[in-house]
């Protein structure tokens, strides 16, 4: 997979393999190409299909990357400066552009017509998440029902894509489909609630990126949306404050509302329901040793501290 990525990459503009490189081999964690390799295999997959539709997966994503750190203004991510942060804002989001435009011609490469309309849809939803918590920011007043159709359709979306292609490109039942969507979708969800919630909780060595980042950027997440319905007055005055305008200078009362509420909690055993719910679907699965390690990754997404 990584071959077919680096091979993705390859342009006569020097800029673009310098910078996209720079940005995928930066330590992520591969989880979404993850689900769809193992996914595969855990059907008998034989073929090399998988490699070249995981490398478009971690396109995708990373592109979505590039451009929200540009949005963001953020200058650290995994620990190194950020693209935007050593090239400035432009390179990062034309090179994202590029690596949307390799994936899609990829794509269509396969040949298969229901990959297509998946990973597109997929697309499609993961920038009307992003709009969707543009629209949100700097909003006390998000309730949970909207904090999760942003995570759904920002995060869990690409997740789920990755889990179903596995079963489309095994042509397996519609059933089995199904199960793996659920399983990706859920997944996927948990994934987000547990980043939310280290942003509160982490220490700054192990997230890799300043705590408090959603504060600073005003944005509602399931911690601040669970304490401001359960902290005391000077509290949910805090959070209001900093998400509204003063972010991450008010970090110290936020966590304390935070804590005092038990939204951490709260956040975390949100997200160990939809790892139960992700590995539910899979029940009915073949019993693999690939299955067995998508049950691990469900395992790793609420326990792991980065």
């Amino acid at each position: 997979m990584d071959q077919a990525i680096h091979e993705l990459l390859d342009s006569d503009i020097p800029l673009i393999p310098l910078l996209g490189n720079y940005v995928i081999d930066s330590g992520g964690k591969r989880l979404r190409p993850m689900v769809l390799l193992a996914g595969t295999r855990m059907f008998g997959y034989e073929g090399d299909r998988h490699t070249v539709l995981a490398a478009v997966i971690e396109f995708i994503h990373t592109a979505t990357l590039m451009h929200d750190d540009v949005v963001d203004a953020a200058e650290q991510r995994r620990t190194r400066p950020t693209a935007n942060a050593l090239w400035g804002a432009q390179a990062p989001v034309l090179v994202g552009d590029f690596l949307f435009a390799r994936s899609f011609q990829a794509m269509v490469a396969d040949g298969d017509i229901r990959v297509l309309d998946i990973l597109a849809t997929a697309t499609r939803e993961l920038a009307e998440g992003e709009v969707l918590q543009l629209q949100n920011t700097h909003d006390p007043e998000v309730d949970e029902a909207n904090y999760l159709r942003v995570v759904t359709a920002k995060t869990a979306t690409l997740f789920e894509a990755a889990a179903r292609l596995a079963a489309v490109i095994n042509s397996r039942s519609g059933e089995e489909e199904e199960a793996m969507a659920a399983y990706g979708l859920n997944l996927g969800v948990a994934f987000q609630l547990i980043d939310d919630a280290l942003d509160y909780s982490a220490t700054a060595e192990a997230w890799g990126k300043q705590l408090g980042n959603d504060l600073e950027e005003g944005k509602p997440t399931l911690p601040t949306i669970h304490a401001l319905a359960h902290a005391d007055h000077q509290g949910r005055d805090a959070i209001r404050r900093a998400l509204e305008e003063e972010g991450v200078a008010l970090l110290d009362p936020v966590r304390t509302a935070i804590e005092s509420t038990g939204a951490i909690e709260y956040t975390v055993q949100a997200a160990r329901e939809r790892v139960k719910a992700a590995k539910d679907a899979l029940a009915g699965l073949p019993e693999t040793e690939e299955r067995r390690a998508l049950e691990s990754l469900a395992d790793f997404v609420v326990t792991r501290d980065f």
